[in-house]
């Protein structure tokens, strides 16, 4: 699979003091599924142009015949991806060999939550009901996003992707150590926070995961907290 360049110029490292926290956790969020093919592929709008490019890459291993693109706007997205992320996820994949007939893209969706929802009811649309899917995202989102799917579409059998970058490379690859070290503290509190809520199914978590999770927040990596 294809690294993507630098969304901005700047040199990003994790700063000592921080790392093994963060290297806990990044590992926490990474399911590391072996991918077998599916109905479907589900890419989940974000910051990151990686989920199209992992979606265009297994698309093009045979992984599976059709993608979904679904996502709108967010705050963290909206200059990046102006015509909102799965339409520039889209233009992304084409530009990648993906055919125009293998993509379908669901514009709307403003939270993990409303990718499976509405993907889902696009492809309903579309009379397609899957069996299977394989869900791609940034690669600290694909636990939650496993255990939303898992409770909101309990029927089909999912599977998560990202592209196999390692810590390092991916941090360098955003250009902001801060914002990836802030979306990971984020998405490790809406494991437990979303499960309690009805929005996800329960998931452990190990002691070592909180205390990283409580070492990052003292340290003032709030941003992303609900």
């Amino acid at each position: 699979m294809r690294n993507e360049a630098s969304l901005t110029t700047q040199t990003a490292e994790l700063p000592h003091s921080i790392r093994s926290a963060v290297e806990v956790l990044w590992a926490y969020h990474d399911l590391h599924h072996a991918l077998e093919p599916t109905d479907v592929g589900i890419g989940l709008g974000s910051h990151d142009l990686g989920v199209a490019t992992c979606a265009a890459d297994l698309y093009s291993a045979g992984t599976f015949p059709l993608i979904v693109f679904t996502g709108a706007n967010a705050p963290t997205t909206i200059d990046r991806f102006p015509r909102g992320e799965a339409v520039h996820y889209r233009e992304h994949a084409l530009t990648l060999g993906v055919p125009d007939e293998a993509i379908m893209v669901e514009p709307e969706a403003r939270n993990t939550g409303d990718n499976i929802t509405l993907a889902r009811k696009l492809l309903q649309k579309r009379g397609l009901e899957p069996n299977s899917v394989t869900l791609i995202s940034r690669p600290y989102q694909q636990r939650r996003a496993f255990a939303t799917c898992r409770k909101l579409w309990p029927q089909v059998s999912v599977q998560c992707a990202s592209l196999p970058l390692t810590l390092d490379d991916y941090v360098s690859s955003i250009g902001d150590f801060e914002r990836v070290v802030n979306m990971l503290v984020g998405d490790t509190q809406r494991i437990k926070v979303y499960a309690e809520k009805g929005f996800a199914i329960e998931q452990s978590m190990p002691d070592e995961v909180r205390s990283a999770f409580q070492q990052l927040v003292d340290d003032g990596y709030t941003t992303r907290l609900i």
